[in-house]
């Protein structure tokens, strides 16, 4: 072989050396890029039919695809929205009513609603068939079983005004230790509930009720309950990190609304206390709630904030009125990016 061709082939086998050693590099940067990311997950309370979209991304692969591993935990100790607002959890359920307190309070709380889980509030006022409690104007001389917050009572004045009652009529009672189905059945007359979840659990109990949604009396109590929520840090130093979640989730819900009854024996797997009896009928009515008439899962509207916040400052639930802006976004949905 000549001097020529022996510098030739080595330039060559050089060459390749070079870029074989650079697919290398390319290969292995990219497969640290793709490292799993853990992430906390943190509910609102048990796990329940309003959580399967989660569930469902988990045992269908959908945060694998995103390269996330997610652990779902209930909150020990204070809220959701506190331990995101602090970074002791990535995510979390939360309510618009509860985001626009956090936000509005004398020390505002830096969360954001960034996917709503329903499009539409599925909350109502719910009572004995027998007790014929069939507008807020029979609520008077009944007895309403409270939770203790100061909104149930503006949703209870704001339905009775409308309908020329008198709240004053009305006994209020604390029943904060005991289940709907036991309240109702033997305590009080009237409790606020959500239907996905009590009115069903009724419903397969039986027991026939009287339910006067929100909205049906007050357009402008129709608001989004529960949203999914993250930190204004977390969106500031980690925007790709929303959107992927946000990806698997979507897809999660959109499976479920699509496949109840497969989708709930993921939640089952993850909550095998619950009543499968329960579950399934609760996932069947809320998985037509979970995109009902919007065009994507998750979309939250300007106008549906800013209604009810301005509904929880007219009426005291607030002091100050919300940045709306400031208090949710689409931005990280799927067809928002």
């Amino acid at each position: 072989m000549g001097t020529k061709k022996i510098i030739y082939s080595c330039i060559i086998l050089l060459v390749l050396l070079l870029v074989t050693s650079c697919q290398n590099e390319t290969n292995l940067s990219e497969n640290a890029s793709q490292e799993t990311k853990k992430i906390t997950f943190i509910l609102d309370w048990l796990p329940n039919t309003n959580h399967t979209g989660i569930y469902t991304a988990i045992e269908k692969g959908y945060f694998e695809d995103e390269n996330l591993e997610v652990d779902v935990i209930q909150p020990s100790e204070g809220d959701a929205n506190v331990l995101v607002a602090n970074g002791k959890g990535d995510f979390g359920i939360s309510f618009q009513e509860t985001v626009t307190m956090a936000r509005t309070s004398d020390n505002p709380v830096p969360i954001v609603a960034i996917a709503a889980v329903l499009q539409h509030n599925t909350s109502g006022f719910a009572s004995l068939s027998e007790n014929n409690i069939l507008s807020p104007k029979d609520f008077e001389n009944h007895i309403y079983g409270s939770w203790g917050t100061d909104i149930e009572t503006a949703f209870i004045n704001t339905l009775m005004t409308k309908d020329n009652g008198d709240i004053n009529k009305l006994d209020i009672v604390d029943i904060t230790s005991y289940d709907f189905l036991t309240s109702i059945t033997n305590d009080v007359d009237l409790q606020w509930i959500y239907y996905g979840w009590d009115g069903i659990a009724a419903q397969e109990n039986g027991i026939d009720l009287n339910f006067i949604k929100l909205q049906d009396i007050d357009p402008d109590l129709d608001f989004y309950t529960p949203v999914i929520i993250t930190s204004e840090k977390m969106i500031n130093e980690d925007p790709e990190l929303v959107s992927s979640f946000l990806r698997a989730v979507a897809k999660g819900y959109e499976y479920a609304a699509n496949n109840p009854e497969d989708a709930v024996n993921d939640l089952l797997k993850h909550a095998p206390e619950l009543d499968k009896n329960l579950a399934i009928p609760s996932q069947k009515y809320l998985s037509k709630e979970y995109i009902s008439d919007a065009d994507n899962w998750g979309i939250m509207k300007e106008s549906v904030w800013t209604t009810f916040s301005q509904w929880m400052y007219n009426n005291n639930v607030i002091s100050k009125e919300l940045d709306v802006k400031q208090a949710f976004t689409n931005e990280f949905l799927p067809n928002n990016e």
